[in-house]
């Protein structure tokens, strides 16, 4: 019998991506990530729920993600649970739980508001000097 820790996640970024790097020079990518499912109360009034998830984007993911993401943008995440304890200030030790990427794809951006709608081109057609959006989905997509 094999174990399973598989963690699939659909959320915007809640602010930036924080790009780091450890002593040996290993890019380390970590960000907030927020979920959200609407359901309606026992009176039938639509109700809300926000959960907010700590990402950890390692090497070429954690690159991608430091330059690609941005405060708002849709992301999905496949990863991994992991803990991991730590001293606080005060003294006492406390438990955090992470998701450990190991695939990213960054959705379109949608709709901002109060911008005119933009004509539907096929996949792959020319939009002008600059593409806003951009969207890599595989490593191998996103320009060096």
């Amino acid at each position: 019998m094999s174990n399973l820790n598989k963690v699939l996640l659909m959320g915007r970024l809640g602010a930036d991506p924080e790009l780091r790097y450890t002593t040996d020079g290993t890019p380390v990518a970590t960000f907030r990530m927020a979920t959200s499912e609407s359901y309606k109360d026992r009176s039938g009034v639509k109700q809300e729920r926000t959960e907010w998830h700590t990402i950890v984007a390692w090497r070429k993911l954690a690159e991608i993600a430091g330059e690609y993401l941005k405060k708002g943008r849709l992301v999905y995440v496949e990863g991994r649970i992991q803990s991991r304890e730590y001293e606080g200030r005060d003294g006492v030790k406390r438990k955090v739980y992470e998701i450990v990427a190991s695939d990213m794809k960054m959705m379109p951006s949608g709709q901002a508001q109060g911008q005119p709608q933009e004509e539907r081109r096929p996949f792959g057609a020319p939009r002008g000097p600059v593409d806003d959006d951009f969207v890599p989905e595989m490593e191998d997509d996103v320009p060096m």
